[in-house]
């Protein structure tokens, strides 16, 4: 499975992927940031995770292409880390409906806003090399 096509649609801030399987996707950036699959944000373990608040404005800045397999995503918040295999970027797209709720539920549960001005806490470092 390889990307035939991808586009940025900076408008709607959706980053469009089709595959070679004839799988097509638009994630939001929004979507993409609160799901890198960094150390940053997945953490080092089950358990370890860093909710990711106040990314609803979210840009992408940069796409690089790493290899014949993956897509390093810069975004304007500074977030550069973690690579978006083209697996994953599937694996995004076939669950997004889920996993955006499953999102929106640990918002709502830490009482935290995709909203950037909504969020006032400093962002947790985790000693990840920034």
């Amino acid at each position: 499975m390889i990307p035939t096509e991808i586009t940025l649609h900076q408008k709607s801030r959706e980053l469009e992927i089709a595959f070679d399987d004839g799988a097509h996707y638009r994630l939001p950036y929004e979507f993409l940031r609160v799901n890198s699959p960094s150390a940053e944000v997945r953490g080092h373990g089950p358990g370890q995770e860093v909710l990711q608040v106040g990314k609803q404005q979210v840009l992408i800045t940069e796409l690089a292409p790493v290899g014949q397999y993956a897509l390093k995503i810069s975004f304007d918040d500074g977030h550069d880390s973690g690579l978006f295999t083209w697996e994953y970027l599937n694996n995004l797209g076939k669950h997004q409906a889920a996993l955006w709720q499953d999102y929106l539920r640990q918002l709502h549960v830490a009482n935290e806003s995709r909203e950037p001005s909504a969020h006032v806490a400093p962002a947790a470092h985790t000693g990840c090399g920034h």
